[in-house]
Order: C-alpha cells, then structure tokens, then sequence
C-alpha cells in the first residue's frame, strides 16, 4: 500500500481522505498564492488571477504535493471580480476543510485575505464593496434544487493555454476549464471552475490531469443527479 501512495501520490482532497479511511497517516499542511495569469482564448487574451492552494505534506512518510485552483478573478466581465473571486474561493475552501474534518484529518484552516485584494485593486474599491454579499457558488444552486426547485446545468469544456507569471519565472499552463451555465427561478448564472492544468510543455502529464479533471466532474455529476438538477454530462 505504502509502495502505491509512492507511486501514486493523492492529487484531490477526495483522495485524502480516502487514504485516512485506509488507516493511513497523514500531516498536510497548506500555503496561498494569488498568481497572475495570461489566459488566450478564442483569439481572446486577458489576464486574471487564480488562486492557488498548495496542498503538501506525506501519507505514511512518503511525500506528496498537489496543487487546487479555487476561483479565477480578473476586473473585467470575462470572469468574476477579484473581490468575488476571493470569497468564492473561501466558501470551497470551507467545504473542503469540513469534508476532511469529518473524515478525521487534521488540519489548520487558512483562507485567503478579502482585505488584501481590496489594498492591491484599490481603484476598484467601490466595485469590491458591492460584492460581499450575494455571491453564489455552483453548490448554493445544489440547495435550490434539494429545496425543490428545477434548476438546469448546460455544461461545457475547454483546455485553455495560458502563462503563469510568479515571482521568478513564467510557467506555461494548460487549464481544463468547465463553464457552467445555470438557469433557475426565472434567472440565469453562469461559474467556471479550474479542474484540473498541467504543464503546456509536457504532454506526458496530460492525461494524469484530464483523469483528475474527470473524477472532480463525476463528483460534481452526482451532486447534480442526487439534487434532481437536469445536466448533461460532459467529459475531457
């Protein structure tokens, strides 16, 4: 067993916690980055920020890194505005850390700062003050539907190409992305979600990432199909 967690380290938060219900032992722990990033799309090129959650530690003594994109904001109309982005980052990231409590892990909860976002989009102040509230993640729509309401999910995929630009060095970076469309109670939404990147130059680690991207959409699927929300489901 420990052997396979060598050679197949966890890569999801669904994993650990399928490897403490192994019995095995983990020590996890969690560090930020807010990155910038040049996404071309579509003849499209605009810059946001992701951010990044490094999650690294051992399982059984043996060492394992993964990375999760939680949200995407930029200051245009192309995604959500820094300032959402941040809380919707914070609201999965509160339910990742109740999944791995529940499941017996340990771990020190840390979010992301709103204050700083704010400080670093100063000139965007006014706009961040009028979104603190409201803001909807695909998992709020999940409840509507449990409440009994119809909610229909058009999905769609896409591997977008992009450059990550850290303190140091750029790092070219595929995404695989996946736009959801949401029509319920007379309104329509819409939310992407990052599920998995790998590196653009290195095809080999290609489909290891679209395997990951995979398993987060059959999670998601399932969610869907328990809370009745029509969706028809899309794979990379």
């Amino acid at each position: 067993m420990e052997l396979s967690v060598a050679k197949n380290p966890p890569k999801r938060v669904t994993d650990l916690i399928h490897l403490k219900q192994q019995g095995m032992d983990l020590s996890i722990s969690l560090s930020f980055e807010v990155v910038p990033v040049d996404f071309a799309h579509e003849n499209a090129a605009f810059q946001a920020y992701i951010f990044l959650c490094r999650y690294s530690g051992t399982v059984n003594g043996n060492e394992f890194m993964f990375r999760k994109c939680y949200a995407k904001g930029c200051q245009h109309n192309l995604c959500p505005h820094v300032a959402q982005a941040v809380m919707i980052a914070n609201r999965y990231l509160q339910r990742d850390y109740k999944k791995m409590k529940d499941a017996g892990i340990a771990i020190e909860e840390k979010f992301f700062s709103l204050e700083e976002m704010i400080v670093k989009f100063k000139d965007d102040s006014e706009e961040a003050s009028h979104t603190k509230d409201g803001v909807l993640t695909i998992h709020d729509y999940i409840n509507i539907a449990k409440e009994g309401n119809k909610v229909e999910v058009k999905v769609n995929l896409d591997a977008i190409p992009a450059v990550e630009h850290f303190a140091n060095k750029k790092n070219k970076q595929t995404f695989l992305m996946g736009n959801f469309a949401i029509s319920t109670l007379g309104s329509n939404g819409e939310f992407q979600r990052c599920l998995a990147c790998y590196q653009t130059d290195q095809e080999e680690l290609k489909p290891d990432a679209v395997s990951t991207a995979n398993e987060r959409l059959k999670n998601l699927y399932s969610e869907f199909g328990e809370a009745g929300i029509a969706c028809q489901p899309q794979f990379f």
